[in-house]
């Protein structure tokens, strides 16, 4: 019997596909959108998600 790798926890980059513009701008949305209706009930997590929104513009902006 040959041994076998397995590949758990190896991650693809986002930013190294064809698609990855179209997938960050989704993203980015989506992190703004959960942002919003949230925003009356936990400030924590109001934070959290426009500091992912603003990492993945970061990203967005040194892709275009």
């Amino acid at each position: 019997m040959n041994n076998q790798y397995c590949r758990v926890g190896t991650v693809t980059p986002i930013t190294s596909g064809s698609q990855a513009i179209s997938i960050l701008e989704f993203r980015y949305k989506n992190f703004i959108e959960k942002a919003a209706n949230v925003s009356n009930s936990d400030t924590h997590l109001v934070e959290f998600f426009k500091r992912k929104a603003q990492s993945i513009k970061k990203v967005l902006e040194s892709l275009g």
